[in-house]
């Protein structure tokens, strides 16, 4: 199997709801990373490798396949995953386990999201009810017209040039948003198909979540 069709799942240390429980295909991989190990095994899932300090889970979890980092590190465990599955050749990432928690943590998450894009690769940071995601130059992402509540669109570049937004309650052509005023704050899914795109910069998307997340994603990799 091709790595970069399928999906690396990652699990990182905050509580993880039966909602977000990854059911992985063949071809897939999940890491856990620090307590997300216990997270993982919860719910009946093994993971295929265990990464961290293990500070948060206490101890070294007893897995044929772990990578045990030291406590002081310029990245995280998080960070650290993800590079093992970029390494691995994967470029399609879900992040559970990373939002809700302390807030710097959020904050790095979606920064990692828009470190991914410039990996070539797209993530998915799924929280309680919250998805999240970023596209940049020249990319677009398509949302069924399943989609309902809200969609938040923010600059995460400075600037962001030629957004678009359409089949969304307050549309956008070929403008200019910017990092310092959250112009796209709460827009409105309308039951239809919607369109963000962005020719040139970094957009962070944020939405909720209905508890189907698994059920659209298919339909969610950026074009």
């Amino acid at each position: 199997m091709n790595p970069s069709s399928n999906i690396c799942y990652i699990v990182g240390a905050m509580s993880l709801t039966p909602d977000l429980r990854p059911y992985p295909a063949p071809g897939d991989y999940v890491i856990a990373a620090d307590r997300g190990f216990d997270s993982l095994i919860a719910y009946g899932v093994n993971p295929d490798l265990a990464v961290g300090d293990f500070d948060s889970l206490g101890h070294t979890p007893n897995h044929p396949n772990v990578i045990h980092l030291p406590a002081e590190k310029d990245d995280t465990d998080m960070v650290y995953a993800i590079r093992k599955g970029l390494e691995l050749g994967y470029r399609r990432f879900v992040l559970l386990g990373g939002v809700g928690g302390r807030l710097e943590h959020t904050l790095g998450n979606l920064q990692l999201l828009d470190w991914l894009a410039l990996h070539g690769a797209q993530g998915f940071l799924a929280g309680e009810k919250t998805l999240a995601t970023c596209v940049r130059d020249g990319k677009s992402l398509i949302f069924p017209p399943v989609m309902s509540g809200y969609l938040s669109v923010f600059c995460n570049s400075g600037t962001a040039e030629g957004v678009n937004l359409t089949g969304l309650k307050y549309p956008l052509e070929n403008y200019t948003l910017t990092g310092d005023f959250p112009l796209g704050v709460s827009n409105q899914f309308l039951e239809e198909e919607a369109h963000v795109s962005v020719k040139r910069g970094s957009l962070i998307l944020v939405w909720e979540d209905k508890g189907d997340f698994y059920t659209k994603l298919p339909k969610l990799w950026a074009q």
